[in-house]
């Protein structure tokens, strides 16, 4: 499997995660706002070694294994500044999770991250097709999805940190990606 590279946007630089982000992810992360539509696996109140737990003990062994590739987001303009986190899983219905510090959000960075690791996903990983399930309620992810010519598949209620929604499963093929890519991000899906 191929390592986790260092992805450049235009605005981002998402850098391979590492244990020293443990401290940055803790302070950003553990915001009612970032974490209330996420999975009820995600304890809350965050633990104060949450984080580093995360890290230790989740993230990196997959990485480890080749199951998964997490990156942290930061801007090119402040690349010490961690404001975010990005994700690749290869899990069944679930390959692409993420979380933007709420100062950061509805500028359009997150959009601009899953492209770069979408590209990793189809491109570099070969992958047939993403599927990523959504907090129903969780508007603002449901259109980073929409723009990307993702479509709803399925929807069912799950747990999340803040109750229990429908959570809209989400997917495009990647012929429906490349056909997007080919037509400038307008393809029909």
């Amino acid at each position: 499997m191929p390592i986790t590279p260092t992805l450049h946007t235009q605005r981002l630089v998402l850098q391979p995660l590492q244990l020293g982000d443990a401290p940055a992810i803790q302070e950003r992360f553990a915001h009612w706002e970032v974490v209330r539509y996420l999975n009820a696996a995600v304890p809350w109140p965050y633990p104060a070694n949450g984080a580093l737990s995360y890290l230790r003990d989740v993230a990196l062994p997959a990485i480890a294994l080749g199951k998964e590739w997490h990156w942290t987001i930061r801007q090119l303009s402040q690349p010490a500044n961690l404001i975010g986190s990005i994700s690749l899983m290869d899990a069944v219905d679930n390959n692409r999770g993420f979380w933007l510090a709420p100062e950061y959000q509805g500028k359009g960075l997150m959009g601009e991250a899953c492209e770069a690791v979408d590209a990793f996903w189809f491109q570099t990983l070969n992958r047939e097709s993403m599927r990523v399930p959504k907090a129903a309620p969780n508007t603002g992810s449901r259109r980073i999805s929409e723009r990307a010519g993702m479509h709803r598949v399925s929807s069912e209620e799950k747990d999340f940190v803040s109750g229990r929604f429908v959570c809209d499963l989400w997917e495009i093929t990647r012929d429906q990606w490349l056909a997007r890519r080919k037509n400038g991000g307008e393809g029909e899906v």
